[in-house]
């Protein structure tokens, strides 16, 4: 007896004015997933109220690769941009397959999905791209930027500990769909209840209640190869992180 397992590749891309990264970004994923390991795939991407070619780029790059492209008119954040492409990936997902989340802006080499997708098969239910693992490399980032990705990683850990995890901010991760439905079956609406950058921290800070096996494999993050100028701003990302620690001691 034989037994046909089928898992596919279902990768979001949140996109904000990334008309100089989203094309070659997206030809990136399909030589990964189709040229070198003719995996079964699907991309969705969210285009955040983008005022330049975004948008025009992705519908163009959707004529030989599938693409989903969902659009808000106006710009809402990373955390409603998350949100959304979640929602549709976890709808269009069997049980076996597994979801990405990575960044548009060319700094998360899509060659490293085959890897987080190698920890998953392997028993692993969530795998984080770290920064913070041997052989990770950071080329390219303002020396503060660094600083603050150290002592954000050294706050998580002291105060929700998580096995197996050091970078709690970084946004290319890869999450065993069933998994990721679960979670957002259990808490409804309040899965995503944060509007920035501190969106990313918070998901991994509502898995971590569930009994689940996290992992981490070595990041090269590429600053130097990023077009155009950062959509965070740090001030205000540092004052919801810090309301965020807070708040999870009092609200789950």
């Amino acid at each position: 007896m034989t037994f046909n397992i089928s898992r596919r590749i279902l990768v979001v891309l949140p996109a904000y004015n990334e008309e100089e990264n989203i094309g070659d970004l997206l030809s990136q994923i399909q030589f990964a997933l189709e040229n070198d390991s003719k995996t079964d795939y699907k991309v969705f991407v969210v285009n955040d109220g983008s005022r330049d070619k975004t948008e025009e780029i992705v519908k163009k790059m959707s004529e030989t690769m599938p693409i989903e492209l969902i659009v808000h008119e106006v710009n809402q954040g990373l955390g409603a941009t998350i949100r959304d492409g979640l929602y549709r990936a976890v709808n269009d997902s069997n049980k076996n397959d597994i979801i990405i989340t990575m960044d548009a802006d060319a700094t998360h080499n899509p060659g490293l999905i085959l890897r987080l997708m190698r920890m998953i098969i392997e028993g692993h239910d969530v795998v984080i791209a770290s920064r913070f693992q041997p052989g990770a490399r950071v080329i390219g980032l303002v020396w503060y930027r660094k600083l603050l990705s150290i002592l954000a990683s050294i706050i998580f850990r002291i105060t929700y500990p998580i096995k197996g995890v050091k970078d709690y901010t970084c946004g290319y991760r890869a999450i065993r769909a069933d998994v990721l439905k679960s979670a957002m079956d259990e808490y409804g609406d309040r899965f995503f209840d944060q509007d920035g950058f501190q969106a990313l921290v918070d998901i991994l800070l509502k898995l971590r209640k569930r009994k689940l096996l996290f992992g981490e494999t070595p990041l090269i993050l590429r600053y130097d190869q990023k077009g155009g100028m950062s959509k965070m701003n740090v001030g205000r990302t540092i004052k919801k992180t810090l309301i965020l620690i807070v708040k999870r001691f009092f609200v789950n």
